[in-house]
């Protein structure tokens, strides 16, 4: 599965998807783009983005897209934080389609 990580989350958080092919959109040479460019830029190129940004799909019609989007929540965007939530991350990537949006919410404390 062709992954891409949204620039807001840390990028060693590749590596716990390393049974995947995983890029990160400053690797890509896209940051600093807007949602709506950065979505056509990464439409055909991968199949899931991975973003902490929970208003995507508020903002833009995702269902066109050909992609899956998986939402991380939690309270910071730090590696240590989103780790925890990446076993459940991998357990969705098995089943998730194009055009669904995915929440996964860390437990709170």
């Amino acid at each position: 599965m062709r992954i891409l990580i949204d620039e807001c989350l840390p990028r060693k958080l590749k590596f716990e998807l390393s049974e995947h092919e995983v890029r990160t959109v400053p690797e890509m040479g896209w940051a600093s783009k807007k949602n709506g460019e950065l979505l056509r830029l990464m439409s055909g190129k991968f199949d899931v983005f991975l973003t902490i940004d929970s208003n995507l799909k508020y903002q833009q019609q995702l269902g066109s897209l050909g992609l899956a989007f998986v939402v991380l929540t939690a309270h910071n965007n730090k590696l240590a934080t989103l780790i925890p939530l990446m076993a459940q991350v991998r357990e969705i990537l098995r089943t998730v389609q194009p055009g669904e949006v995915v929440q996964v919410t860390a437990k709170s404390r």
